[in-house]
């Protein structure tokens, strides 16, 4: 077995205007630079990782199957899939560039395939990932059920809050049409109360001038037969209205899952300019082009890829820019908030 630690930011606790400490993480060093991605076999190569490292980023964001496993996997044949991405040759280039690591999981590393609360083994599932992700043995993630979690980057006027929701752990039962076996919406909820709470709280209280929302599942997108938080819509609206109800700046969606990329788009009623990020494909991705989202900007992006946001500070507002690269680095969507 290999070492099970990868560098995290270092936490300290810097403003009483925040909520409790349970709760919250903090780094006083801005970022500018935050990339992400999902969707990492660790028996296939990961040569994107280079053009990552290359790319500078300040911080890194899992966005789930950051490993796959297969179905009833034992806690030692998962430990054993962690150990390869931890020791895969490309990967290990990644992790030597010391860049922030921070993550939550969707259905693969979660051990259940489109996996929800029932679980049986989700606490200790847990506990592995946070391993993987070098989450030391004090931080709220530790302590509570569920891997959502909340960090906040920056001193006041420049600060990211980076917000991470756990779409496994406490959701409900999905529900298949009976025909064609697609999932359609029904009556349920994904977060959770312990973890609507901890939103509303993380919302209500923020101070920050860029919020990043990460999660497995798309957000927006609901005509696709696949998982996403459409088929759970009162979760969904839900969540939408938290963002109408505490108007969080510079709002942007993160998620994977679906093996391709895109960039989509809406406004709600009370809050607009409202985008989402979805990078799914650091070793392979969908040959399906034609997908329907009424919300996204573009074409699908069915090629290897990760996602970078870019924040210009010194910008009146402030800039940020939303892109979705390919190897080398190549620009293959970019859009500005």
């Amino acid at each position: 077995m290999g070492v099970w630690a990868c560098k995290t930011a270092p936490l300290v606790s810097n403003t009483t205007t925040t909520p409790p400490k349970d709760q919250l993480q903090y780094n006083d060093i801005p970022i500018q630079r935050i990339a992400f991605g999902s969707c990492a076999k660790q028996d296939l190569a990961q040569s994107i990782w280079k053009d990552v490292v290359a790319s500078k980023p300040d911080l890194w964001v899992w966005l789930g199957d950051n490993i796959y496993d297969t179905p009833n996997a034992t806690v030692e044949k998962i430990k054993t899939q962690y150990e390869k991405q931890l020791n895969h040759e490309d990967y290990k280039l990644f992790l030597q560039a010391n860049i922030p690591i921070v993550g939550t999981w969707d259905d693969n590393d979660y051990g259940m395939p489109d996996g929800g609360k029932r679980f049986v083994y989700k606490k200790e599932w847990q506990a592995m990932m946070l391993d993987f992700l070098g989450v030391p043995a004090d931080a709220p993630q530790r302590k509570r059920e569920g891997v959502y979690a909340s960090y906040v980057y920056g001193k006041a006027k420049r600060q990211v809050k980076v917000i991470l929701l756990d779409a496994r752990y406490f959701r409900d039962d999905l529900k298949r049409d009976t025909i064609n076996k697609k999932y359609i919406p029904t009556e349920g909820d994904i977060l959770g109360e312990a973890q609507w709470q901890f939103l509303e709280t993380e919302l209500r209280n923020s101070q920050a001038q860029v919020h990043i929302i990460a999660c497995g599942i798309q957000f927006l997108s609901d005509q696709h037969p696949f998982e996403k938080w459409a088929n759970l819509p009162q979760a969904r609206q839900r969540f939408f209205d938290l963002l109408q109800k505490y108007n969080p700046a510079n709002t942007i969606l993160l998620s994977g899952d679906r093996h391709i990329g895109e960039i989509s788009y809406t406004d709600l009623p009370n809050y607009k300019h409202l985008y989402e990020i979805t990078a799914s494909g650091i070793t392979h991705v969908s040959t399906y082009k034609n997908e329907p989202n009424p919300y996204r900007l573009d074409n699908t992006i069915n090629q290897l890829h990760y996602g970078m946001i870019e924040i210009d500070w010194k910008k009146r507002p402030i800039q940020i820019k939303m892109k979705l690269l390919g190897l080398n680095n190549e620009v293959l969507i970019e859009k500005i908030k």
